[in-house]
């Protein structure tokens, strides 16, 4: 590890410790060291067709999901789901903060529920979470096992209608609760600290718009949009990062 990178992992341990009041942004890039794809990078799934004909943002979106849920479910259970995903260094780091009464909040653009198994108990699930799924026509939650041990499309063991994952498709908005929890947790908070997202991805990488404190840390691997907005952009692993930090 280089000196420059040395004294970044420095400035953001001192940020910590002079902070009482912290909430964390994560993108994909967070569960990337869990094994877990993420969307935008050289090797995600925009940019792996894997073997498809269809773009992917065009497989998880709410019209694809309604005209063909086998094709839909084919893809979602072969590439978005990972059950047996473990939490990394980063979740764990976070986990830790919050327990150490630093971190109040974890917002997530995830959907896999690693904060929540890594320990982390206030966590704001943007995109919803592929362990919650309901029925579309009579709302009785099932199993994330339903899902994954469908033959093709999950039914309802109580009507038959179709099961859907509890997660925002493209073309559907985001649960206003959530997101309005999350504004909250972001204007009260002395320290932002955002991790693993290309900033991209909108109305999700609005929420920067609501700091308007002097503390805003981006870990991230490459370039976003708000690089000049931050007192402090490292350019590094997240969990290797955050792992030094608590």
């Amino acid at each position: 590890m280089d000196e420059a990178l040395l004294n970044k992992i420095e400035t953001l341990k001192n940020f910590i410790q002079s902070s009482d009041n912290i909430v964390f942004f994560g993108g994909a890039g967070v569960s990337t060291e869990s094994g877990i794809p993420d969307f935008r990078s050289a090797t995600g799934l925009f940019q792996n067709r894997l073997n498809q004909s269809i773009p992917t943002e065009k497989l998880v979106s709410h019209s694809f999901f309604s005209a063909y849920p086998d094709i839909f479910y084919d893809f979602y259970k072969k590439h978005l789901v990972y059950p047996e995903a473990k939490p990394n260094a980063a979740h764990l780091a976070l986990a830790k903060l919050e327990k150490m009464g630093k971190l109040k909040a974890v917002i997530t653009q995830n959907i896999d529920g690693l904060h929540q198994l890594a320990g982390s108990k206030v966590v704001y699930e943007l995109h919803g979470s592929v362990w919650r799924n309901y029925c579309t026509k009579c709302g009785k939650p099932a199993t994330l096992d339903e899902i994954i041990h469908s033959d093709s499309v999950p039914l309802c063991t109580s009507c038959a209608a179709m099961l859907r994952p509890d997660v925002v498709l493209y073309e559907e908005g985001l649960d206003m609760a959530v997101y309005d929890a999350a504004v909250n947790a972001i204007e009260a908070c002395d320290m932002l600290i955002v991790g693993g997202s290309s900033l991209v991805v909108y109305p999700a990488a609005g929420l920067l718009h609501y700091y308007k404190g002097k503390k805003l840390v981006l870990i991230n691997k490459g370039t976003t949009g708000y690089d000049s907005r931050a007192a402090l952009h490292i350019d590094a692993p997240i969990g290797e990062v955050l792992n030094q930090c608590v």
